[in-house]
This record gives C-alpha cells, structure tokens and sequence, in this order.
C-alpha cells in the first residue's frame, strides 16, 4: 500500500513540474512576442542581442556591438518595462485571487472584494484631482496614493469585520462590499468635480500598462514578491482551511492568524499591482479558477501556477490592447473585462445556489 501511494505521489509530483514548466516556456515566449509589438518593427535576433548584452556574463563572450541604440532604447527603456509590469501585476492578482478563493471557500472571491480597488482608486482619484501627481520630491505621486488607500481601506474593513479575535468570513465580505460601494460613490463625485483633469482620471481607472517605468517596478517588485511568497509558504493549510475552520483547528491550524496573514499579503500585492497599472479587473477570479480545473486544487501546485499563469495572461491581454485598434491602444483593463466578464457570469450560473449566505 506505501509503495503504491509513493508511487501515485511520484507521477502526481512529476506532472506537477511538468505543468509549471510548459507554463514557464509559455510566460518567455509571450514576453520575448510583446517585446515585438510596437510602432517600430525590430526584429527578434535583435531583441535577443539587446536582452542578452544586458546579462554581464554572458555578453562578454559575445560580440553584440552592432545592436542599433536606438533599438536598444525602445527594448530596454520603454518595452521591457511594461512588459515586466505587465507581468508583475498579472502574479499578483492571480495570486491574491487563490488566496481569497481560499479564505472564503468561494471560487468566486477575488482580491477586490475586500475593497483593495475601491481604496486605490479613492487614493488615485484624489492625486489626480488634487493635482499632485507630479510633485512629491519629484516623483510620481498617483501609485503611492492609490496604494496607501488600498491598503487603508483593507485595515478598516478588517476592523469593521472583527468579532472579538475572529474574523468571520460573511462579515468580511459585506464589510467589502459595502465599503467599497461607498468609496465607488466618492470616486464618481470627483469624476464630477475633476474639470480637465477627467480624462487622466477616467483612463487610470479603466487600467493600463503603458505608463509603467522601471521605478515604478522597482518599487513594487519587492512587495510582490515578499507576498507571493508568504501565500506559498502557507499553501499547506490553504489546502486545510479548505475543509472548514472547525476541521482546521482540529487537525493544528491557527485559523484565525492564517486568515489574517493571507488576508494582509493579499491586499498588500494587490495593492502593489494596482498602484502601477490602475484597476484591472478578473484576473483574480478566472485564472485561480482556470489552473485549479488544470491542475486540482493543491494550493502548493496551484500558487506558483496561477502566479505564472496570471503574468502570461496580462501579457497576452495587453498585447491584444495594442494590436486591436492598431495604431491606437485600448486600456487592458477593457479586454480582461470582455474575456472576465462572461466567464464571471458562466462560473455564477454554474455555482448558482451552492454558496448562499
């Protein structure tokens, strides 16, 4: 009986890595693509010459000198940022998303349930309006308010939500969505109000990727991953909390203090990624989904998948962005809602009655 079930655990273990590898080749080939997207055509070979002069070991046994400058400015200082960001911000939501999915046993939670957008949004609206968002030391003040009131307003639905030493999961949930409903009401009055400053208001609400700089992925980069980390690191009792809270108590986990841990790591890489690209909705809902029909629902496996899996489809979605309406751009934010949206209404249809309140 042991040697069959190590047996059953080797070849689980050896398609697990042979997920997570396709899902790798997948990711390099889709950012190696968006590299090639853009007004000006440069060819692959000289995408590859620019990327690899940039790794010090390797590029001193090449002779790569013959790379145009102007090619490796366009590649280095205006692509490869956004296609790193774009990557960034798909990890971290899809990740959030597992980890919400989690928490409230819902494969319909997403990381803006809790109000992470609304209060990124609250803290964007009011650099814009307010007309600061170019002049704190010079740097760009927008992310760093739409990430202050992401995170602020997670900490006041948390409280709202607290019952004693315990957060229950409904309560937190309508203490969400009723926070973030009245946070939405405060963005529209100053869609009101903004004047000539609508426009810039309107286009970092719909999501986008086009103003990322490396500042702002050095930034973010950090906490992105410090927070995908930490979800990994608890994927094991993901897989328990899973069963219930009373189960996984009884089999040795600390609940409430898990919950609490996801809950913070989430909003703060949600935060981080919706700093930098604005709000960029249902990644967090349908790639969990997706890589849990794939592969199962071992969180060990399908963190580290969705993360991936969610980096190759922001990247996907935003090389379709440009490509549509060719020469113009549409926000990102538009396509993931046209793919999420009717995805979102198949899964509710599908799970309808099985998670009532």
């Amino acid at each position: 009986m042991e040697h069959r079930l190590e047996r059953i655990y080797r070849r689980r273990l050896r398609r697990y890595k042979a997920y997570l590898a396709s899902l790798t080749v997948t990711l390099l080939f889709l950012l190696l693509f968006s590299l090639n997207l853009g007004f000006s055509h440069i060819p692959p070979a000289d995408i590859m010459r620019i990327l690899v002069k940039r790794i010090p070991i390797i590029s001193g046994f090449l002779r790569l000198s013959d790379v145009p400058a102007v090619e490796e400015i366009i590649i280095i200082q205006i692509r490869l940022p956004r296609v790193l960001g774009g990557a960034l911000v798909g990890a971290a939501l899809a990740t959030a998303g597992a980890a919400y999915q989690s928490i409230f046993r819902n494969p319909m939670a997403d990381p803006y349930v809790i109000g992470a957008s609304a209060g990124a949004a609250v803290g964007a609206a009011s650099a814009i309006v307010l007309g600061v968002g170019y002049v704190i030391f010079g740097v760009n003040s927008i992310p760093i308010f739409a990430f202050l009131g992401s995170i602020v307003t997670v900490l006041i639905v948390y409280n709202i939500s607290r019952v004693g030493s315990r957060v229950p999961v409904t309560t937190l949930l309508l203490s969400g969505i009723s926070v973030s409903i009245f946070l939405s009401a405060i963005v529209t009055l100053m869609k009101v109000v903004a004047g000539d400053r609508l426009h810039a208001l309107i286009f970092w609400l719909m999501g986008g990727l086009s103003y990322i700089e490396w500042r702002d992925i050095i930034g973010v980069a950090p906490l992105i991953f410090a927070g995908i980390t930490v979800i990994y690191l608890l994927a094991r009792d993901m897989n328990i909390i899973v069963l219930g809270d009373e189960e996984a108590q009884h089999l040795g986990v600390e609940v409430e203090k898990v919950k609490m841990i996801l809950l913070i790591s989430g909003a703060l890489i949600t935060a981080s990624a919706v700093s930098i690209s604005g709000l960029i909705g249902f990644i967090g809902l349908i790639i969990p989904h997706l890589t849990r029909i794939i592969i199962g629902s071992d969180h060990r496996v399908l963190v580290p998948s969705s993360s991936i899996l969610g980096a190759s489809f922001l990247i996907l979605c935003d090389a379709v962005a440009r490509i549509i309406a060719s020469p113009a751009e549409l926000p990102v934010g538009v396509i993931t809602a046209l793919s999420g949206g009717p995805f979102f209404l198949y899964l509710l249809h599908k799970r309808r009655g099985r998670y009532a309140l």
